[in-house]
């Protein structure tokens, strides 16, 4: 679906490479542009699979490495030929860091005025915080979505995914690029985009904020319906797993009360005094403690009432929905054999992702890459005797 586009990523960790996992598992031509002496630290992250890290195996699927060394001026020379076909860029640097390299946007655009340019960042381009380290824990911290997460005697607690990071950055690069793609299919021009992973986290928070604006309430842990304020939540079984409720609607709360056996409880749901919740949330979580959670999640998957298990990991990859929607998919090694890996989750109706191969070794194709750009045998050479290459 994508294969008219061609992107050169200079991102690094989890953010950029995988959003354009996204683009390449659609068809993208992505080119990986490394440093030689510094590579990203995904690369070494345990687990290892022949040698190469899970972690960069997976985000960096179905992409092509160069490795250049951005400070020797022939990798800049190397980047804007590279620029005459390969139509979009996205970088992960702090601010100016591509300007001071020569290989900015404007610098780009003046090459390329198709060019589309997406520099993701923790703050963005502009504001006090711009030139500011960070990571999805702060970013969340400072969007304020950590202040009404959690319990009230707890605090904000760690989460298991990356929000801000994948949610926000990788989510909302793609989107970005996809948009300004659109825009350059109209106009024939490209733009600069300017992706924040903190504005993205504020914008998850835009439904609690609107209720804010308009009350003036400042929101809080476990006093809203989705957060704890209600019986909407995660109760402890008997063999210490959790399961999930959230039987909100009448007919889902009327079908819940039936299978915990609990019809007393049903005109009470509806109350929105906080003593209240808490005694039904009580009563719940000492319903729930009799059984186990296999017990409880044979009795809900014959019933329509918004109940669901807490599921391990392993648990999930091997669920019949999950195989169903092929979530779970096997891609190519570069030395033969096949890896498991979470698939790519869109779906159309025109085309499926394609999973071509894993990601490989640093600076795997940069001579072929070079080649197919034009550049002579003696060229090459010549660049990697001057260390461009590493």
């Amino acid at each position: 679906m994508l294969s008219s586009l061609k992107i050169l990523d200079f991102s690094t960790l989890l953010p950029g490479p995988f959003a354009t996992m996204l683009l390449a598992d659609w068809g993208a031509d992505v080119l990986r542009v490394e440093a030689p002496h510094r590579p990203d630290i995904v690369r070494i992250m345990p687990p290892f699979d022949d040698g190469i890290s899970a972690w960069h195996a997976l985000i960096n699927r179905n992409k092509r490495s160069i490795a250049l060394d951005l400070k020797q001026p022939g990798a800049v020379d190397v980047v804007k030929s590279l620029v005459e076909t390969y139509d979009i860029v996205l970088e992960q640097f702090r601010p100016g860091v591509m300007d001071r390299l020569g290989i900015g946007y404007d610098a780009l655009k003046e090459i390329n005025p198709r060019l589309i340019f997406c520099s993701l960042t923790g703050y963005g381009q502009t504001g006090p915080y711009k030139d500011r380290a960070g990571h999805d824990i702060n970013y969340i911290a400072l969007s304020g979505i950590m202040s009404y997460t959690g319990h009230k005697d707890e605090g904000p607690p760690p989460l298991g995914v990356q929000i801000a990071d994948v949610g926000g950055g990788s989510m909302g690069a793609a989107t970005g690029i996809l948009a300004a793609v659109v825009h350059r299919q109209h106009t024939g021009a490209g733009q600069r985009v300017d992706i924040s992973m903190f504005d993205m986290a504020v914008a998850w928070s835009a439904p609690t904020a609107a209720q804010y604006f308009i009350t003036g309430d400042v929101p809080a842990r476990e006093t809203m319906l989705l957060n704890g304020g209600s019986y909407y939540g995660f109760y402890r079984t008997r063999d210490g797993r959790y399961l999930s409720v959230g039987s909100l609607e009448p007919q889902f709360w009327r079908g819940f009360c039936a299978a915990i056996n609990r019809p007393d409880l049903l005109p009470a749901g509806q109350s929105l005094d906080p003593a209240e919740q808490r005694r039904i949330k009580e009563t719940i979580q000492t319903e729930i403690a009799t059984r186990t959670l296999a017990e409880w999640t044979e009795i809900f998957a014959a019933l329509d009432v918004c109940v669901e298990p807490v599921q391990t990991v392993a648990e999930t990859v091997t669920h019949p929905h999950t195989q169903a929607r092929k979530l779970v998919v096997d891609v190519p090694k570069p030395n033969g054999g096949t890896q498991r890996q979470i698939g790519n989750p869109f779906k159309f109706s025109a085309g499926e992702p394609a999973y071509r191969r894993t990601g490989g070794a640093l600076g795997e194709h940069t001579e072929s890459v070079l080649r197919e750009a034009g550049f002579s045998v003696e060229k090459i050479d010549a660049l990697r005797q001057n260390g461009v290459f590493g």
